[in-house]
């Protein structure tokens, strides 16, 4: 496995400082925005797959500080019910396709997104329960009229630019949250579709990381290294689903946290050796969201903790075999 870390929370600062940064910390690759509601400082596809020496110089600088590029960030909601926004959406994940076939990349991360409840909608509506029934019509209308259709063709574009991947991160508030919907999905369109694992959506939603990797075994295309902390007082009186915002320190039922600021070193060592397990040899790409800290603080204490913890070698043979 690699150590990667999301560059957007170091977006203040220009790619080379931040990519120089990071290298100095001992990091291997960088997972880089490029648009959506991800950011795109570092590297915006209006400007570099419109100008092939600018992009020389990009694959010269990260050659230089000796990093590679784990994948392609583009999270938006392609099946939005607002068409202008849904094309949007659809026109920055083509562009990173574009982008991660002249950089080498087979990698690109998003969300599934989440379509409105009919035709007429406006905005997103996300199903979390089974009843009343009209719930269930809304799910048969979101995955067999739009969601299906949708990544079946996204699935075609991304093959025609050498994307063999797609990460969809498991988020609630789209239709793809947890290992059930990663495989319908998967299952209805192919396996270029897999799954961004990144616990700190599965932890508070009750999911228990080893058994959802186990789940997904051969479907685990990406990783994020983001943790979460469940705050027991408050989720006892109120429950997990909570819609306060993520500014409300010390009030929501959970935040999430740097990694083993949320569970402890065992659950990641045993995160770690899952992936090992299922056959996962890819990045383990630390995304900082942590309210409590900074972005540099944030990322150097992940950094380091990642460091400890990850297994950069394939197993070999032991000494009795």
């Amino acid at each position: 496995m690699k150590l990667s870390v999301l560059t957007v929370p170091l977006q203040g600062m220009p790619a080379r400082e931040a990519f120089t940064y990071l290298s100095k910390l001992g990091v291997d690759q960088v997972e880089i925005g490029t648009g959506g509601y991800t950011n795109d400082n570092h590297l915006k596809p209006s400007v570099y797959l419109n100008d092939p020496a600018k992009l020389d110089e990009f694959k010269a600088m990260l050659s230089s500080l000796n990093l590679g590029i784990s994948a392609l960030s583009c999270h938006g909601n392609p099946v939005h019910p607002d068409k202008k926004l849904a094309e949007g959406y659809h026109n920055v994940f083509v562009d990173t396709c574009r982008l991660a076939q002249k950089l080498g990349v087979d990698t690109v991360v998003t969300f599934s997104g989440c379509p409105g409840d009919c035709p007429e909608s406006k905005r997103p509506n996300w199903v979390a329960c089974a009843w009343p029934g009209d719930y269930a019509e809304i799910l048969e209308w979101q995955w067999n009229e739009v969601l299906i259709p949708y990544w079946k063709k996204a699935v075609e574009i991304a093959n025609s630019y050498g994307v063999t991947k797609i990460a969809l991160e498991m988020h609630p508030g789209f239709c793809v949250y947890n290992p059930m919907t990663l495989l319908r999905l998967r299952e209805a369109v192919g396996d270029t579709i897999g799954a961004n694992f990144d616990p700190s959506h599965l932890f508070w939603q009750g999911i228990d990381p080893i058994a959802a990797l186990r789940e997904l075994k051969g479907a685990v295309h990406y990783f994020h290294a983001k943790d979460t902390r469940i705050d027991a007082y408050n989720t006892a009186k109120n429950g997990v689903l909570d819609t306060r915002s993520f500014t409300n320190l010390g009030e929501r039922s959970w935040i999430f946290r740097t990694v083993g600021y949320g569970s402890d070193t065992k659950l990641w060592k045993d995160i770690i050796s899952t992936l090992v397990e299922i056959g996962y040899d890819g990045a383990v790409s630390i995304e900082h969201e942590d309210g409590h800290m900074s972005p540099r603080e944030g990322l150097e204490k992940a950094i380091s903790f990642i460091k400890e913890i990850i297994i950069s070698e394939k197993p070999g043979a032991m000494w009795w075999s």
